[in-house]
């Protein structure tokens, strides 16, 4: 539950439009070649995350940035060690102060 909690958190602020998606076969929603082109960033959890990212889409990420944020799956939806551990990092990365 990383990735909608980290989507939410950041529909949240102005300016920003957010969406996620699997890399799994059994994803609810899995990543799209739409989605792909659609996103000026792609933010996964874990390194072997960005490992398939490269392998399913390839060419596809060529001038889309993609960042690793290192957390791993252990946590539910807006669980507040989550959000404690992934506002932080996401703020850093989107430069946006608390």
């Amino acid at each position: 539950m990383r990735s909608p909690t980290a989507a939410d958190l950041v529909a949240a602020w102005d300016g920003f439009e957010t969406d996620f998606a699997g890399l799994s076969r059994d994803a609810d929603e899995q990543l799209s070649v739409e989605q792909i082109a659609w996103a000026d960033l792609i933010v996964v959890m874990e390194k072997r995350h960005k490992t398939r990212l490269t392998a399913a889409f390839g060419t596809r990420l060529k001038d889309r940035r993609v960042v690793v944020l290192g957390i791993p799956d252990r946590y539910n939806y807006m669980q507040p060690e989550l959000v404690a551990r992934l506002e932080p990092a996401l703020r850093r990365l989107l430069n946006r102060r608390s």
